[in-house]
């Protein structure tokens, strides 16, 4: 009986008076969840609805009226299947009464395990890695833009044309209704001759995929989002039903603003979906924008960031489990906030990982470049691959069978795809690199 009622006070009873025991927890011991599709549905539009958003009209604009909107709904299709497939190993072996796994890492490790474990962690954390370098550019971007605003609306408009950002969907429509001024837009994009050469179209093409692989970019928190749903429903129904309504209000959003940038920019709509905007009226509407950007993504860094913290301080606690500096927690009182620990390793190695981040990005500080490479990198092992595989072994799937064949003419063409995207984005790189001489205005 001391072993039943001690069980109870820690584990999954609170005790009132009325009824005596109420279950407050979860059959594995957890706080008991209350997430519904529709709390889903806003995390994912939320988790996908990002930077990745504002080099969509560029991307459009190399590829054209036909295929670039074509391209944004295959990767929305590929996108929205692989997430059905992902929400089914959540729980393993069976995708309703099995096991929960709490995170990515965690579904892949049970179901698949061993060297596919560790390569999932390591696309993990590259993608993690990228994500913070990208957002690092696209923050400070946007924080240099209300500067500029707010000088050119102290001191007038100058001789050369700056970009100014601005609420990008409806200054569009704005542009496009206004009247007295037109772009050059085609059913192929960018022309061969007039914009750019042959080569260049090839790699702006698949550096552009890269970009919209880059933009539906969700699949690493899906089971995080997918671990907050009741267990009433089961999780994967729910899970799919929130992946279409998040996906479907998601592609809606991104060709609006992927054709509408396309049609109010034409061939030469920015790399920046908001800061290709050339009047200085109302500024400071283009200043909430910017800061709102801003804000967004100083606070997305901090999510982001802390896998990868979490990971290098697990790690070093586990290696140099002796070490005062590694584990050691100092107390300080800070006045009327009371006492606060620091840990020496934790501040030094958080501090160092920002500035390197920073320092990269100040190196590589090409907005759509960089996407189109993270986007790459990170789309067919945590979107494709592995969502197939674990649903292949899960499900017991035998070789040869019509799905099984081409599921994985799908990983494959996929994989094809992400390769020349990340091809593209690369040289993208090297020639902005080439161009980029920061001192030579100076001289």
């Amino acid at each position: 009986m001391a072993t039943d009622r001690q069980f109870q006070k820690n584990s999954m009873y609170l005790e009132t008076p009325e009824d005596g025991a109420v279950k407050n927890f979860d059959d594995d011991g957890r706080i008991k969840r209350t997430g519904t599709w529709v709390t889903a549905s806003a995390h994912i539009i939320t988790a996908v609805i990002g930077s990745g958003v504002l080099s969509l009209a560029w991307a459009i604009a190399q590829m054209g009226w036909v295929a670039g909107p074509a391209v944004l709904f295959a990767f929305s299709f590929i996108t929205y299947f692989t997430s059905t497939l992902l929400a089914d190993s959540y729980r393993s072996p069976d995708p309703v009464h099995g096991k929960r796994n709490y995170t990515y890492s965690d579904v892949v490790k049970s179901t698949l395990g061993g060297k596919r474990f560790q390569l999932c962690g390591l696309a993990q954390y590259i993608n993690l890695v990228g994500v913070t370098i990208g957002y690092t550019i696209t923050a400070s971007i946007s924080m240099v833009a209300v500067k500029r605003s707010n000088c050119f609306h102290k001191h007038g408009h100058a001789i050369m044309s700056f970009a100014y950002s601005s609420i990008g969907l409806g200054l569009s429509i704005a542009k496009l209704t206004g009247g007295g001024h037109h772009v050059r837009t085609s059913l192929t994009g960018v022309q061969v001759g007039v914009d750019v050469s042959g080569s260049e179209k090839v790699w702006r093409t698949f550096q552009a995929i890269g970009d919209i692989a880059f933009a539906y970019a969700y699949s690493n928190v899906l089971i995080e989002i997918q671990d907050t749903l009741k267990s009433s429903p089961p999780e994967n129904k729910v899970m799919k039903r929130a992946s279409l309504i998040g996906i479907m209000t998601t592609t809606i959003f991104y060709v609006l603003c992927g054709c509408l940038g396309y049609a109010a920019f034409g061939n030469d709509a920015p790399g920046n979906f908001l800061t290709g905007f050339g009047f200085y009226e109302p500024f400071w509407l283009i200043d909430f924008a910017n800061v709102c950007i801003a804000v967004h993504l100083v606070g997305a860094y901090q999510v982001f960031c802390q896998p990868i913290f979490g990971f290098v301080e697990k790690w070093s606690r586990e290696r140099w489990s002796e070490s005062q500096f590694v584990n050691g927690e100092y107390g300080f009182n800070i006045p009327f906030c009371g006492t606060y620990n620091i840990n020496f390793f934790r501040v030094v190695w958080r501090t160092a990982y920002v500035i390197v981040t920073a320092v990269i990005a100040m190196i590589f500080p090409f907005f759509n470049d960089f996407l189109g490479l993270i986007g790459s990198l990170s789309f067919w092992p945590l979107t494709v691959y592995f969502p197939i595989e674990m649903y292949i072994k899960q499900s017991k799937m035998q070789k040869f069978t019509f799905t099984w064949t081409w599921m994985k003419i799908l990983s494959w063409a996929c994989l094809i795809v992400s390769i020349i995207s990340a091809a593209g984005s690369i040289q993208g790189l090297a020639q902005a690199l080439k161009k980029y001489q920061p001192f030579k205005a100076q001289q």
